[in-house]
């Protein structure tokens, strides 16, 4: 069943999206962008400065999403339009990071500026991404093809981030002038590859006709909106579910942005850190896997709190770790889990919502998770500038943890699926 899943175009195609849009978030946002910023856009500036900065500009990027993403995702359905509004912001963020060669040593407001556009791309076109999950599988295959795409995505994005770590260790080899100039090269490398893999999913995934007609989208796409809260009202066990992905997401999250940035502020080397986000990735690509087949078996609900309660190992050791060693060893337990959590809360939430308006829902989903990583990011910047200890900010990041898996341990699946259902059979 597995290979012939695979096998479908339509899945296929879709998890080809993974393998392009993957490479920002290796790339740039976990890898060269927290170590160029802070190294080369921020040069002289004391590192516990530097991080609040990038927090600031993460979490401004997650607003601009949580406004806007659950109108999207209505009008989306509305107009039959997933596939555009992905288009839209995928070319925003291309075109973003393909920018960020141009901007000069020490111009670090332009920098941030460039980086909130991309990150606003790169957020904005997962909305009609994971909304598009419903339309290429049905319902049983869920968290095996939600896991299919974070496995594309780790081994795309690692990929690509091999070449990228050997441009920067040897420029010479690759023709470059030093390190900078390679950095450079890399963020282009990145527009590039997110351009041409996403070329599948516009091509081929198939999308559901629009609901209303042509010239009423917009109204209508308000009124659906409108709609949508009495909806989630009855849909109980739906939105508990997300208010705990509203918590657990946040830290996951805020560790992918942030783990380089705490590990260049507790004395590690660059190049170091820039291998153990390879390991993570090449760790990742068979465990998303293996966590799909502990949700298609075991259900979601438990491989997501397997995940959660192995984040607050990580956050230990994290906060403990003086050796290179053991940010290593961090990066392999963080490859384990991060794909599978991620994964698996996608499969659920597909479960939970009317299939036929995944894409208002799936907008509120995104809403509520970059919603959290407004609080994430500037949490741990704030805890490091108040104490002037990047150890205890990581520390901070577990009430998130704790909290999330507090919520999702009281969501009822089986009947939080009975209700979708039942108001797919209300709305028909």
């Amino acid at each position: 069943m597995r290979e012939r899943l695979i096998r479908q175009p339509q899945v296929l195609a879709w998890s080809f999206y993974d393998w392009a849009n993957s490479a920002f978030a290796t790339t740039v946002m976990a890898g060269f962008f927290p170590l160029f910023f802070k190294q080369y856009w921020s040069a002289g500036v004391v590192a516990t400065d530097s991080t609040f900065r990038l927090g600031v500009a993460n979490s401004l990027a997650s607003i601009f999403i949580v406004c806007l993403a659950p109108l999207l995702g209505a009008l989306a359905d509305q107009a039959g339009a997933k596939k555009r509004f992905l288009f839209f912001f995928a070319a925003m963020g291309i075109v973003m990071t393909g920018a960020f060669p141009l901007v000069a040593m020490g111009n670090w407001m332009l920098a941030l500026v460039l980086y909130g556009l991309a990150l606003l791309g790169f957020t904005g076109g997962n909305i009609f991404y994971d909304s598009l999950l419903v339309s290429v599988t049905r319902e049983a295959h869920y968290d095996r093809v939600s896991s299919y795409g974070y496995a594309f995505g780790y081994l795309g994005g690692g990929l690509l981030f091999t070449l990228n770590v050997g441009m920067i260790l040897y420029p010479q080899v690759f023709g470059l002038q030093d390190t900078a100039a390679a950095v450079k090269l890399s963020f282009l490398s990145v527009a590039v590859w997110w351009a041409l893999f996403s070329i599948p999913l516009l091509v081929w995934v198939r999308e559901p006709p629009a609901i209303s007609g042509s010239g009423q989208w917009f109204s209508a796409g308000f009124r659906q909106l409108a709609a949508t809260l009495g909806k989630v009202r009855q849909l109980r066990t739906t939105l508990l579910f997300l208010f705990a992905y509203w918590c657990y997401i946040d830290g996951v999250d805020t560790i992918v942005r942030m783990a380089v940035d705490y590990g260049l502020s507790i004395g590690f080397d660059a190049n170091n850190l820039m291998v153990a986000l390879l390991i993570t990735q090449f760790v990742g690509f068979p465990a998303a896997l293996v966590f799909g087949s502990i949700g298609a078996r075991k259900g979601p609900k438990q491989g997501i709190m397997l995940a959660i309660f192995a984040y607050l190992m990580i956050l230990l050791l994290a906060y403990r770790m003086n050796e290179i060693w053991e940010f290593y060893l961090l990066a392999v337990a963080i490859g384990l889990v991060q794909g599978g959590i991620q994964a698996l809360s996608r499969a659920l939430y597909a479960r939970l919502i009317p299939r036929d308006q995944a894409g208002e829902f799936f907008g509120f989903y995104n809403m509520l998770g970059k919603f959290a990583v407004v609080l994430g990011p500037f949490l741990m910047g704030w805890v490091g500038l108040m104490t002037q200890d990047s150890r205890l900010s990581i520390l901070a990041v577990g009430i998130l943890f704790i909290f999330g898996g507090m919520l999702l341990a009281r969501v009822d699946v089986a009947a939080g699926q009975q209700a979708a259902r039942a108001l797919e059979r209300d709305l028909t």
